[in-house]
């Protein structure tokens, strides 16, 4: 077999059971194929892994031709932050809950990452998000995202008002909790919980959806990838006003009103690896449960059960 892909970077919680038995049976086979492997320098780290090098994990991407990402989704979007900086692909071994981003079943590992070093296999190249606070003095990041970026309030239970523009051109003041912008990639995650619309990954759009709007027909809005999208937030005299921004659920910094938050699209992509076999619409139909009903589900199950 002609094998592509030479030196492989395992991503993922190793000191987790779940996380660290598959992680252990890739390594094994790597090694057996004389394919060098190197994890992220981490705590607890179990034994088995001693065939493997090690590395800090913001060196990893840097000097791998692959990584294989063992968990949830949360573990591919810390994966691809690197991976997306260096070119690198990213294939990820779900070990998570829904996992819309590590799609390869544990139980179909060891035949997808032999198809995959042959080179067989479907590589798409997914939108990524740069997101920086800005004022006169100050400036924060920028930081990429591959799902989204998230201003929410500093003060649960306070509504804050939070200016919005796109490309220059003043949009709405969105009273509520916050706002999303979420790439395609990121429009199954938190924008959808937001009422958000889902978007095939190859759509050229981004998603600006409201949390929790004060006023009901305050909607999600799609807008086109190119667009540059500007939000202020408005001080309100009762409260001091302060918002958190986040990137994949990581901290970028707080901003206030004399602050400004910058989101467009990053001249970084990153390439997610999957079986030739995968669909997209099958993958929605598995996490999302289409076309199973309460009495489909009655019927399926046992009543002895």
């Amino acid at each position: 077999m002609t094998i592509r892909f030479k030196k492989i970077g395992l991503w993922g919680c190793l000191g987790e059971k779940s996380v660290a038995e598959p992680a252990l049976e890739i390594v094994s086979q790597l090694c057996k194929l004389g394919l060098e492997v190197v994890i992220p320098m981490q705590p607890n780290i179990p034994e088995g892994f001693g065939d493997a090098d090690c590395l800090p994990p913001d060196q990893l991407a840097s000097e791998v031709d692959l990584i294989v990402a063992v968990g949830g989704d949360g573990t591919m979007l810390h994966a691809a932050r690197g991976a997306a900086v260096h070119g690198v692909p990213l294939l990820g071994i779900n070990r998570g809950r829904l996992g819309f981003l590590t799609d390869v079943s544990p139980a179909l590992m060891t035949e997808t990452i032999k198809t995959v070093l042959s080179g067989d296999y479907v590589a798409e190249d997914r939108l990524m998000l740069e997101a920086k606070i800005s004022s006169a003095n100050n400036l924060h990041g920028p930081m990429l995202a591959l799902n989204d970026v998230v201003l929410k309030s500093a003060y649960t239970g306070h509504m804050q008002d939070f200016r919005t523009s796109v490309n220059g051109e003043y949009v709405n003041t969105h009273g509520g909790d916050g706002l999303i912008i979420a790439t395609p990639t990121g429009s199954t995650a938190y924008a959808l919980s937001c009422g958000g619309p889902i978007i095939q990954p190859d759509v050229d759009a981004l998603v600006i959806a409201p949390i929790a709007p004060h006023t009901l027909s305050d909607r999600p809005l799609v807008v086109r990838s190119s667009s540059q999208i500007e939000v202020l937030i408005e001080p309100r005299p009762e409260f001091q006003d302060s918002a958190e921004v986040a990137c994949d659920g990581e901290i970028l910094g707080k901003m206030s009103h004399n602050e400004k938050l910058t989101i467009q699209l990053a001249k970084e992509t990153v390439q997610l690896i999957h079986p030739r076999e995968q669909s997209y619409y099958e993958l929605l139909r598995s996490k999302l449960n289409w076309g199973q009903t309460n009495r489909t589900q009655a019927l399926d199950s046992d009543p002895n059960d």
